[in-house]
């Protein structure tokens, strides 16, 4: 059993916290946040504790690090604190659900956030710090690279490539062959079926209000 900080003391750390506790070998035994963002000297009932001072707390040889961020910045917030955790000498935590379906022989890279109800097929290959939330399909073949997020019920098809600091938003979809460039943004309920631009945005029609009331429609 490894012992455990958690970067961030958000509600991503505190998921983090709870599926490390119950679905993992790993000890979780305090937090760190950089020394602005210290509201309390506790969260979840452990320490919280400067990321700038962490080697006096928690040395690098005893402890391993998960760094617990969003997607803010398109993930690059997440990667700089992954990375100066790797340069300060730490060993950087992975979580995959065991009701994850895994099927790929490649594991993934470090500071993985891999969820419940996910299927990632064979040939996949995730590299670091990726975080895939809860029910997601990642079709065979395809590669995830390094600093990007994923979020609920997107389906990646078969030989896609995602490159690095993009996000996925709930419900979007790729197709069969399709390249998302660096920093694209998809919004929720995209249908992507061409290679994206790098740092672009795509996002479907917005719903309309109809001019009628609910009441009236017999479904």
């Amino acid at each position: 059993m490894a012992r455990l900080i958690i970067f961030g003391s958000g509600d991503i750390a505190q998921i983090a916290k709870y599926y490390f506790d119950t679905d993992s070998e790993h000890e979780v035994v305090g937090f760190t946040v950089d020394r602005p963002y210290i509201n309390l000297p506790t969260f979840e009932g452990m320490p919280v504790v400067p990321f700038d001072e962490i080697e006096k707390f928690y040395p690098p040889q005893e402890y391993m690090i998960f760094v617990a961020i969003s997607y803010a910045q398109m993930n690059r917030l997440r990667q700089l604190k992954y990375e100066e955790a790797k340069n300060k000498g730490y060993k950087i935590a992975s979580y995959i659900s065991s009701f994850c379906t895994y099927r790929s022989q490649y594991k993934p890279g470090e500071n993985a956030f891999i969820f419940e109800d996910n299927t990632i097929q064979p040939f996949v290959k995730i590299g670091n710090n990726v975080t895939i939330w809860s029910g997601n399909h990642i079709g065979h073949h395809s590669f995830i690279s390094s600093h990007n997020f994923i979020s609920s019920h997107v389906v990646i098809s078969g030989h896609c490539t995602i490159e690095s600091n993009c996000f996925l938003g709930v419900n979007a979809t790729l197709a069969h062959q399709v390249r998302l460039a660096e920093g694209t943004l998809l919004g929720a309920g995209a249908v992507i079926s061409k290679d994206t631009e790098p740092n672009s945005i795509y996002v479907p029609p917005r719903s309309v209000k109809l001019d009628k009331n609910s009441y009236d429609i017999n479904i």
